[in-house]
């Protein structure tokens, strides 16, 4: 695409690790996407010396006469890097899915497709690797109506020699024409075959051209009304219509929301063959910024769209909004606005954050409505902080070109931010203070955030040097803010640092960018598995008093605490009936916590007049979060192992006549809460039968595996017998279930009989398409099972093995459980003898 635009003057390679958007060392080395790359072209490419304002004229058709701006973000196809494909679909107004045109539809491409439909990304298919044998053209077609849910529209068929040889270019169903590239040449030269040409030079490819033609048009007629005038128009001649009543007529139902057909293109880009017409379809098909459905906005716990709250729509008066209809104009009137919104004059996302060695910081973001220019004071109204971008850039993959501003629908970098992270929302203000940013409540504006998966494998960082850990503390956060995926945690016991992360390469790439760019002097330990401890017994109630000087100061306060287990996920409501207040916290790992006060209202004041009540210097709102930050700490560690616990249910009780004193505090208050939970731990521990009381729970993933027919029996049997995983569903490539397991398609997404898909004939399948859609031994199978994730540690080459390199997998945090005792012992003796 950079080459054909004139970004680049030479093609660049995977293989050769010579492409523009993979340039770190890791990418280039390992010939994959680690992390997403921006950069910014022309299509069609700009005559010398013009701009795009020069040139700027009436919409002409087809929209690929006229030159467009793309930004294009390269993601990666991992599944270990999905939350690079999150944040960039996040600001994204269009999609080119790219597909194996011999692997066909796998498992991750079902999951970033899924991805997508969650942000109503308008999307292309473009069917790759057509030159590879075993290509399947029509089979992969077919896999995108059955297994993605979605109706192929063909656009582009492969033109292959001699009707089963090499692909050599392909056949254009929109405008009736064969496209015939150069063999072995760099694809800028290639003919043009119109239909009648076409007949006498290959007669079975026209004749399949307008099997094609009619196909599409018959398609488009059912989800767009326009296209039947059309029809009817050229007198029920589908070959008759104008190419750019076709493109018009695709072009609103890829705008549609939901999205129901999708345009299939085909090519080799290893041959370069069928390039230019994709970059067509993206300016005639994709949407502009300004077709893009309404930003989502938020205010608090108020949302609604940019658009209305700029232009009026949305009235945001003493911190709340009010619709405005049309007979409400009264109403509208007498509204008195606490801001102007004329004064909002841009609001930007920073969706990455990029750590550069020559320019530093480096944050992406997406400006969604005015213009951020140099010099312009951001207001962060996640961190409620400004910060001024004295640079702007536009990124060109690892270079960047300064301007002057970045306007609404473009992608652009700021330099130098200190604070702003993965999702801050960023608004420039005229007039606003720089301290406290623009008045309430556009202070609180908010566009959509970036979802953030969490982490499941982790791995230990150890300073060689008391000296170095400043250092490693700094490199890990700055790890951190350029991938929110990664996590870091202190385990109290051990002091270990723990960097955590979404699978084995990811957390390999994040280790290596730790040593090697940012020179940390560490050790790095074996990656290991977060479990959980859980307690099988109730306790009695405890009662302890912490009375310590904290600070030099003394310091005295105290609680009663029962724990129980949690069946089911249902918490422990003992002492409902009480009387007094009930307070109910959900912390982490399924644990609950239930705060009882039964001689104080609400308020904190007592309920006998007599009795004491919270001093003013302990009010409800600190009371709750000092017990519930004490309760945790206490959680980070179980009794017997030391993991953290899960699935308990603690009832604390808070009595002022016993537990408070004149010298209770918020931090003595955490304190004892925290002892006292850890008693009562022990105490359910011991009632248990001591070592037996507590039983270790692990991280147990769904798993979706796709394999061939043949090695299906092998598969399931590793999974249930060597494994211990749990098997969920078989389902073949048809199957709408197995669609929607696996991917987690939407329900109500249509099922769809590839037998009234439109797919020309592959190669191998002699012209025709079975009814069992080839052998059965190869037909894709998918199993969902869920498996303990200590069992998918390096599952993959031995998947690869059992499948001849054939079998495929995804998968994704389900739910700690149980593990059986003999299943315990064998894991502890491991940990024991230093195995991961």
């Amino acid at each position: 695409m950079l080459y054909y635009s004139g970004f680049t003057r030479r093609l660049g390679d995977v293989d050769e690790g010579s492409t523009v958007t993979d340039f770190l060392p890791a990418e280039r080395a390992r010939g994959i996407t680690i992390q997403s790359a921006a950069i910014t072209f022309n299509w069609p490419p700009l005559p010398e010396g013009a701009s795009l304002e020069q040139l700027a004229g009436p919409v002409l058709l087809p929209r690929s006469t006229q030159s467009h701006n793309i930004n294009l973000i390269d993601t990666p196809g991992h599944a270990d890097f999905t939350f690079e494909v999150l944040r960039s679909l996040r600001v994204l107004d269009g999609a080119v899915c790219i597909l194996d045109g011999v692997a066909g539809v796998e498992a991750q491409t079902e999951k970033v497709w899924t991805q997508a439909s969650h942000y109503n990304i308008p999307r292309i298919v473009f069917v790759n690797k057509l030159d590879r044998e075993g290509a399947a053209f029509g089979k992969t077609v077919r896999e995108i109506g059955t297994r993605l849910r979605a109706l192929p529209a063909v656009c582009q068929i492969p033109w292959w020699r001699d009707g089963g040889g090499k692909l050599q270019g392909t056949g254009d169903a929109v405008g009736l024409r064969g496209l015939l590239w150069e063999e072995g040449g760099d694809g800028k030269t290639l003919k043009v075959f119109g239909l009648s040409d076409l007949e006498q030079r290959d007669e079975k490819l026209a004749a399949e051209i307008k099997k094609a033609r009619v196909a599409l048009v018959e398609l488009l007629s059912e989800y767009d009304d326009e296209m039947v005038e059309k029809f009817l128009e050229c007198s029920e001649d589908h070959l008759q219509i104008p190419a750019t009543d076709i493109t018009e007529s695709l072009r609103r139902c890829v705008l549609h929301s939901p999205q129901s057909i999708i345009p299939i293109f085909a090519g080799a880009s290893f041959r370069n063959i069928g390039v230019q017409p994709l970059l067509d379809a993206v300016v005639d098909l994709l949407p502009a910024p300004a077709e893009r459905p309404d930003p989502e906005v938020s205010l608090g716990t108020i949302g609604g769209g940019l658009r209305d709250l700029l232009s009026g729509n949305l009235v945001l008066t003493d911190h709340t909004l009010a619709p405005v209809s049309r007979g409400n104009k009264k109403a509208l009137s007498n509204t008195k606005a606490t801001f102007a919104m004329q004064n909002l004059t841009a609001c930007a996302l920073a969706f990455k954050v990029v750590n550069d060695a020559r320019r530093g910081v480096l944050v992406y973001v997406r400006v969604y409505s005015g213009s951020v220019d140099r010099a312009a004071a951001l207001f962060n109204t996640n961190l409620q902080v400004t910060e001024r971008a004295l640079r702007l850039l536009q990124m060109y993959a690892n270079d960047a070109l300064e301007v002057s501003s970045i306007p609404a629908g473009q992608i652009g970098v700021i330099p130098g931010l200190k604070f702003a992270r993965t999702g801050d929302t960023l608004v420039v203000y005229s007039g606003a203070n720089p301290k406290t940013g623009p008045p309430a409540p556009l202070n609180s504006l908010q566009l959509r955030p970036i979802a953030v998966p969490p982490p499941v494998f982790f791995t230990s960082v150890e300073p060689n040097s008391l000296a170095e850990e400043k250092h490693i503390a700094e490199s890990l956060a700055l790890l951190l803010r350029e991938d929110p995926s990664l996590n870091v945690t202190i385990d109290e016991g051990s002091g270990q640092t723990h960097l955590a992360g979404m699978g084995e390469l990811h957390l390999e790439i994040a280790r290596d960018r730790l040593i090697q760019d940012f020179k940390a002097k560490a050790t790095i330990g074996n990656i290991e598995i977060g479990y959980r401890e859980a307690i099988l017994s109730s306790s009695t109630e405890c009662t302890d008093i912490f009375d310590r000087d904290v600070a030099g100061k003394a310091s005295k306060a105290g609680c009663t605490v029962s724990v129980s287990p949690l069946h089911d996920g249902n918490p422990n409501t003992l002492g409902s009936k009480d009387g007094g207040t009930a307070h109910t916290i959900e912390l982490q790992d399924s644990n609950t916590l239930t705060i009882m006060t039964p001689t104080l209202h609400p308020d904190g004041s007592a309920i006998n007049p007599e009795a004491p009540s919270l001093p003013p210097t302990l009010p409800m709102p600190i009371f709750y979060t000092s017990l519930s930050t004490g309760v945790s700490a206490a959680l980070a560690r179980g009794p017997n192992q030391g993991y953290p616990v899960h699935s308990t249910s603690i009832r604390l009780t808070f009595t002022p006549e016993t537990h408070l004193f004149a010298n209770t505090t918020p931090a003595s208050l955490s304190s004892a809460a925290r002892m006292t939970v850890q008693h009562a731990l022990r105490v359910a521990r011991d009632a248990g039968g001591g070592a037996e009381g507590t039983i270790l729970m692990e991280p147990v993933m769904m798993v979706t595996i796709s394999v061939d027919e043949a090695s299906l029996g092998g598969i399931v049997h590793d999974l249930t017998s060597a494994r211990g995983g749990q098997v969920v569903s078989l389902d073949s490539e048809f199957s709408a279930s197995g669609a929607t397991a696996g991917a987690g398609l939407a329900d109500g997404l249509p099922q769809i009989d590839p037998r009234k898909i439109y797919a020309p004939p592959d190669p191998f399948a002699g012209g025709a398409v079975e009814d069992d859609f080839g052998d059965v031994s190869t037909q894709a199978r998918q199993i969902v099972a869920r498996v303990p994730l200590k069992e998918m540690v390096g599952y993959l080459k031995h998947l690869r093995s059992l499948t001849g390199g054939r079998g495929t997998f995804v998968m994704s945090f389900d739910r700690f459980e149980r593990m059986s005792r003999q299943r315990e012992k064998v894991v502890l003796g491991e940990l024991r003898g230093g195995f991961v």
